[in-house]
């Protein structure tokens, strides 16, 4: 009997390439803010959702793993990037399964409930899995050129919203329909809060930076809060409170980092000042600190990957603070204010300070996903080649002009 499976497994396995190719053919299915709360209401369908997520799941999964297939060979052939092909094959593969499962049955539907949770499970180390694995690359070969690094940061970008957008689903399906209830807040469907309340949000992830800043520095500076709202109501948006959290905690983290080191050998420390304004389309959320800010040259660099200005952790340490050091903070941020159509910005006054700026769109039926989509235009991004640049190029050392006058 043990044979057997085997031969069914490694049949299954022989099928992976084909079931990619044909599902990444498909575009992915954006959901909206309204849709997600929608597929989660009163009269949810466990049925509907499970019909969908068979087909959309197996697309999502496939679109990136076509990306994956055209990273760099030695990438490919790191550890850590291997394993995680090996997670997703297997994710693939246990969904692949309720294709032809009858959507009546409902101990089918709790069977998928199961599967889902397992997956979500196994993917959970994937980010900073990815992270070695570049790392190892990146040390394996030096320095890299521009093409090559433009080739990780657009995957990155793409690989890490994909997931984001996987795990959306999941936990929409799972938490709507594993009879959970948060009594604390009625509101809420799946992770989605339809009334969040974006002060406590920003005041929650202040609280929390600050209790990390007062272990690390014994202090921390103040926060000042600002609303904004025509409406003189309460700033409430439909938003997935974690996402926020982990945004607006981020920002705080390099706000107060900033802030304290640049003025140590002062008595108090300047605030943090934070706006949340609410508008008829858009909700702006602006942090506005005086840390010293950065040169204007390197603000882009903030959103690279594996830039960072913390000391880079050990990736063989396996219990780590998450993500410190990997420089992942603000571009995983970032991936998410852009999934539903928002934004992160920084604008930096060198010798003064930062203001961080996170737009979100106001309204449930603006908030719609956005995915990576594997097509001709995708695959181009892995085919640029090194060319000449078309601008000159300043020179890091300034010229000296008593040699060109020597020369007369």
């Amino acid at each position: 009997m043990k044979l057997v499976r085997c031969l069914v497994k490694a049949a299954a396995l022989a099928n992976v390439p084909k079931h990619i190719e044909h599902f990444s053919k498909f575009s992915p299915s954006p959901l909206s803010m309204k849709q997600f709360l929608d597929f989660g209401s009163i009269n949810a369908c466990e049925r509907t959702s499970f019909v969908f997520l068979r087909q959309e799941l197996p697309v999502r999964l496939s679109n990136i793993m076509k990306e994956i297939s055209l990273l760099p060979d030695r990438l490919l052939a790191t550890p850590s990037v291997q394993l995680i092909q090996s997670w997703y094959i297997q994710s693939l593969m246990e969904i692949l399964e309720f294709l032809d499962k009858n959507p009546d049955d409902q101990s089918v539907l709790e069977t998928f409930v199961e599967v889902l949770e397992n997956i979500r499970n196994r993917h959970n180390e994937v980010v900073p899995t990815m992270a070695e694995g570049v790392i190892e690359y990146k040390d394996a070969l030096g320095q890299q050129d521009a093409v090559t690094d433009h080739n990780i940061q657009y995957f990155l970008d793409r690989f890490y919203t994909s997931r984001i957008s996987i795990r959306m689903l999941i936990n929409q399906h799972t938490l709507v329909f594993s009879g959970n209830i948060n009594p604390a807040h009625p509101n809420t469907i799946g992770c989605i809060d339809s009334v969040c309340d974006v002060t406590e949000v920003t005041r929650d992830a202040y609280e929390s930076a600050k209790m990390l800043c007062e272990q690390y520095y014994l202090g921390a500076p103040e926060l000042e809060l600002r609303e904004m709202n025509g409406e003189t109501q309460a700033i409430e948006i439909s938003y997935i409170p974690s996402h926020l959290y982990h945004m607006l905690f981020e920002l705080f983290k390099n706000a107060m980092r900033a802030t304290v080191e640049t003025h140590e050998s002062n008595r108090s420390l300047p605030p943090i000042k934070v706006m949340v304004a609410l508008g008829g389309e858009d909700l702006s959320i602006k942090m506005s600190d005086r840390g010293g800010g950065v040169p204007f040259r390197k603000t882009e660099r903030l959103f690279s990957y594996l830039y960072s200005t913390a000391p880079r952790p050990s990736y063989r340490i396996k219990h780590r603070a998450p993500l410190a050091g990997f420089g992942y903070g603000l571009p995983i941020s970032r991936l998410y204010a852009r999934y539903f159509q928002g934004d992160l910005q920084l604008y930096s006054m060198e010798g003064s300070g930062t203001d961080a700026i996170i737009h979100l769109k106001a309204l449930s039926t603006d908030s719609v996903e956005r995915l990576p989509v594997f097509n001709k235009s995708a695959l181009r991004h892995y085919k640029l080649s090194l060319e000449a640049d078309d601008w000159c190029i300043p020179s890091k050392e300034p010229l000296d002009l008593a040699s060109y006058r020597a020369e007369k």
